[in-house]
């Protein structure tokens, strides 16, 4: 009877990956199919458990870096994030230690600060943007 338990969460864990498709379960699916062939062979539950617990954290820890790699190499930057690596001219100057700096983002102004704390990037000037903080995007000199 254990065995059936274990093919019902396979097919329950498989489901569930085939509907979100965001890598989450289908580890835990291989695990729990690990687990209903032991209960086939007769192992009791604390081997079934173990055995389970065993496949699918190896199945997440070696396989999940390199399905992401693969899953997700097509995705594309949206909205924020496609700002990040994009050069841009500073509509004010910037200066950390002022706690100045506007700059120009597909016509929408934005605060903006400097990575090194001590550069000061002037009014006109091109810089490149690093990551975003909220909203501030933070900068160093671009070319």
């Amino acid at each position: 009877m254990q065995a059936y338990y274990w093919l019902i969460l396979f097919a329950i864990l498989l489901a569930v990956e085939i509907f979100t498709l965001g890598l989450t379960t289908i580890w835990f699916a291989g695990g729990a199919l690990v687990a209903f062939f032991a209960a086939l062979a007769g192992a009791n539950l604390y081997v079934q458990l173990i055995l389970w617990l065993v496949v699918s954290v190896l199945l997440l820890v070696c396989t999940r870096p390199v399905a992401k790699k693969y899953i997700c190499k097509k995705q594309e930057k949206t909205n924020v994030d496609s700002l990040v690596g994009q050069e841009t001219v500073v509509c004010e100057d910037i200066s950390n230690r002022e706690n100045t700096g506007k700059v120009m983002i597909n016509g929408i102004e934005w605060t903006a600060r400097a990575e090194d704390p001590t550069a000061m990037y002037e009014k006109g000037s091109i810089v490149r943007i690093l990551r975003i903080e909220g909203v501030k995007v933070i900068v160093e000199k671009g070319e």
